[in-house]
């Protein structure tokens, strides 16, 4: 009996420690992802182009470079509000930039790449759930 919850117990901790394995990867990757974006949004002038593309203002190109940096290190803090609505933030910004690819005409490349990063995301906060409750 004791044998077996000693290996329950070992077993549940390499499943956490995968868990928080894929957390760490696929929220650098996302932090990353979003810093490159910041960057890009306010360096590359074919990236202020393809917001007017979109049919979007120049200041919100400037905005969302803001909302994505902030949101790079927010997902790293430890309050929990803020952690989350970086995500709620991430979230809502990739689906409208599916939504805009689409109404725009862009090419399945530019449409499919927001929902992978969003996929992505979901892994990333699924696993911080999983792993902030122990």
């Amino acid at each position: 009996m004791l044998a077996n919850v000693h290996k329950f117990a070992i077993s549940n901790n390499k499943k956490m420690k995968a868990k928080k394995i894929i957390y760490y990867v696929t929220t650098g990757f996302m932090s990353f992802a979003m810093l490159f974006s910041t960057y890009a949004y306010l360096t590359k002038p074919e990236l202020k182009q393809a917001f007017q593309h979109l049919g979007f203002p120049d200041y919100f190109r400037v905005e969302l470079a803001v909302a994505k940096f902030m949101a790079a290190v927010s997902l790293w803090l430890y309050v929990r509000l803020v952690r989350e609505t970086a995500y709620i933030g991430l979230a809502i910004s990739f689906v409208s930039a599916f939504i805009a690819h689409i109404a725009s005409g862009d090419s399945i490349g530019h449409i499919v790449y927001p929902v992978f990063v969003l996929a992505i995301l979901i892994v990333s906060y699924v696993t911080y759930t999983k792993t902030s409750k122990n």
